[in-house]
């Protein structure tokens, strides 16, 4: 199948992708929720003819077209959503689905339902055109993706293709890569104490604003490419409830966004290097990784760390050229290859070996917002896109 046709072919099937994407946005699918949506996935992967289609323990449906004997490759996108918020600071109702102004909007249109959309159709109509891949083809959509990647860990247990196509947003271009995400929890911990007499006390917030202060001003892991590890402190609490209570212990979540070949263990010793600088007597520190009980709408139940390994491919990778080469050439334009400032379930392919790619229509300033909405365009896009590098990766060339 010629690259230069797949454009043809999926914008003579556009009625039928934009109609899927936005039954897709029509079923609410917070994280845990999502037996809905993956209802509707399934039945498309059926109606489309894919040569097998399942449901895993964790609720991932999973779709595969038999190909030859070449490498397989897996189409990857996320099912669940955050919460839109209040209906009325919509245009369109948040789960309307509605398509308009060229457009499909609502809450998960970008982030992430019309990745799905665009990858189930590329599988789909590559099976109408009688093409036969040159190894097996998989699309996987995937549950938790929002709350740390249950799905996706799971599924890493039983399906590891030998290349992932991460559908996130990313206006149609590609990706090879992003750092990672640690969310520590530092705790202070100092000696309680009546604020009328402070003496009595040890105020950890002091210490909590020296150590602060000085890591803002640490050196940081560099990457020329993915840029340096960022940390930010987001959530802080005490153990009190009084306010006039002086606490025993105060605790600061930090994100720590790990450049590539930063581990967990380097960052804390970073942080426990900042610590040692800044805490006085009778001041002790706690580090600690943020863990999370997540569950699917299977009744799968985990405990998960908020660990995320980054994810890359070096930017002359034969595989990421061909990737450009068969994306630019079924699109008509030069496709350019950046990476994400955020992290995406391919740090969790990547760490088990799965080396990833990122590509997905939409704006990826739209994820998360209110007004959430899909160029149509993109969107039909996307899915000649994901055709050519479903067909392109899997050759034994590039290995």
């Amino acid at each position: 199948m010629a690259m230069s046709d797949l454009a043809d072919r999926t914008r003579a099937a556009q009625e039928r992708v934009v109609d899927f994407c936005a039954r897709l946005v029509r079923a609410p699918s917070i994280t845990g929720d999502e037996a809905a949506i993956a209802a509707l996935v399934r039945a498309e992967m059926q109606a489309l003819g894919l040569d097998e289609v399942t449901t895993d323990a964790a609720g991932n449906v999973i779709g595969c077209l038999r190909g030859g004997p070449g490498r397989s490759v897996m189409l990857h996108a996320h099912m669940d959503i955050v919460d839109p918020g209040e209906a009325a600071h919509w245009t369109y109702a948040p789960y309307a689905g509605e398509v308009a102004d060229g457009q499909v909007w609502g809450r998960g249109a970008v982030d992430d339902k019309g990745c799905i959309a665009a990858q189930v159709y590329a599988l789909g109509l590559l099976r109408e055109a009688g093409a036969t891949p040159p190894g097996d083809l998989y699309v996987a959509a995937v549950v938790g993706e929002e709350i740390g990647g249950l799905g996706t860990r799971h599924l890493t247990e039983h399906l590891r293709p030998d290349l992932a196509i991460v559908g996130e947003p990313s206006n149609n271009t590609l990706r090879r890569g992003h750092r990672g995400r640690f969310e520590f929890i530092v705790t202070l911990h100092g000696r309680s104490a009546h604020a009328s007499t402070p003496h009595e006390g040890r105020n950890p917030h002091y210490a909590m604003s020296r150590f602060l202060l000085a890591l803002r001003q640490a050196p940081m892991a560099q990457n020329a490419d993915f840029g340096a590890t960022t940390v930010s402190p987001t959530l802080a609490y005490v153990d009190q409830t009084s306010s006039n209570v002086i606490p025993a212990a105060v605790s600061v979540h930090l994100d720590w966004r790990n450049a590539p070949g930063e581990t967990v263990a380097q960052a804390r010793k970073r942080i426990e290097g900042v610590l040692a600088e800044t805490l006085e007597p009778d001041i002790t520190a706690e580090i600690r990784i943020a863990t999370r009980e997540v569950h699917s709408y299977t009744g799968l139940r985990a405990t998960i760390e908020h660990a995320v390994t980054p994810f890359w491919i070096a930017p002359d990778d034969p595989r990421l050229l061909a990737a450009q080469g068969a994306v630019s050439q079924a699109l008509g334009r030069a496709v350019p290859v950046e990476v994400w400032p955020f992290y995406t379930d391919g740090g969790f392919l990547h760490s088990v070996g799965v080396p990833c790619i990122g590509f997905g229509p939409g704006d990826p300033a739209m994820a998360h917002v209110v007004d959430e909405r899909l160029p149509i365009a993109e969107l039909v896009e996307a899915a000649a896109g994901y055709m050519a590098l479903a067909m392109r990766l899997g050759e034994a060339d590039l290995w």
